[in-house]
């Protein structure tokens, strides 16, 4: 967490593009893309404006 941000680190293979979704609820989850982003390098730097809009909120990545 950074100052009024919710963020992470992605690493893994290089110059892939990963996918970041986010529900609210994982016991009935409706994913959302929360956005895109491409492994430059290993790693990309994902943060998430939103985050305090919601009481919870999870997130999974996947190849678009």
């Amino acid at each position: 967490m950074r100052t009024n941000q919710f963020a992470f680190n992605i690493s893994w293979a290089s110059d892939m593009a990963v996918a970041v979704d986010a529900c609210t609820d994982l016991a009935n989850p409706v994913w959302s893309p929360v956005g895109t982003n491409t492994l430059t390098g290993g790693s990309s730097y994902f943060s998430d404006p939103q985050w305090m809009s919601h009481p919870a909120r999870f997130y999974r990545l996947r190849w678009p």
